[in-house]
């Protein structure tokens, strides 16, 4: 049977990794890892709490799943947001979309949290854009098989998309399989700035990176306009 790491970037997340980490509990050939930033709440002493190992990292989400990926122990790993919450039955889906050797990684479809009609729109454009042109994001729980990650040298250093940076490279590796359960994902960027202002933010930062603007610059951009009253 495949094993498991299954890894956590986490910074100040004390309010949502209990919820994430409880559906992770009692599996069989899975060891958690939260990879901390250098949180300045209960984060790591909560991730203790529910039997994870804590790493502590340089602060920047690709360096830190990226040191956890170099301890991990897994046939296969598994990225994971503190604020997303898997579906039942996880483990035994993603070690069944690997038993082809022709699929080298994958993820999960979509929910976020809330009611409004926005995230139902957004939930749908994410999904279509998952299985049509096979480029999920982080938020939907990337898996890949740990030889298949070592070989492509891991995530790239970068402040910003190092998710759709590691996709892209991933599709020339192999088949991606798009699982159709629903991870849940914290609402809570799409309620901070409104689920418009927050589209067409992560659009610019897609289209910028697709122009050859550094992730540097798109970094500072996000940070300008997610902060900006």
């Amino acid at each position: 049977m495949y094993s498991i790491s299954v890894i956590i970037p986490t910074l100040n997340e004390a309010a949502y990794l209990p919820f994430t980490l409880e559906r992770l509990s009692q599996r069989q050939f899975v060891e958690i890892f939260v990879a901390d930033g250098g949180s300045s709440d209960e984060t790591p002493e909560i991730a203790l709490s529910l039997s994870a190992k804590v790493l502590d990292c340089p602060k920047g989400r690709a360096r830190q799943m990226n040191e956890a990926a170099r301890v991990a122990t897994g046939d296969i790993l598994l990225f994971l947001h503190a604020d997303t919450i898997l579906p039942k039955n996880w483990e035994n889906r993603i070690r069944s979309a690997l038993a082809s050797e022709y699929v080298c990684g994958g993820a999960f479809s979509l929910r976020i949290q809330g009611n409004s009609v926005g995230l139902r729109l957004v939930e749908a454009l994410a999904n279509f854009r998952s299985r049509i042109f096979l480029m999920p994001y982080g938020d939907q729980a990337i898996f890949v098989r740990s030889a298949t990650f070592w070989e492509m040298g891991g995530f790239l250093d970068v402040p910003i998309m190092e998710d759709f940076e590691f996709m892209r490279r991933l599709r020339t590796r192999g088949s991606l399989c798009i699982l159709p359960e629903r991870v849940i994902t914290s609402g809570r960027r799409w309620e901070k700035l409104g689920v418009l202002r927050t589209t067409v933010i992560n659009q610019a930062i897609i289209l910028g990176y697709y122009a050859g603007i550094s992730p540097d610059k798109l970094a500072r951009f996000y940070r300008n306009v997610s902060c900006a009253d």
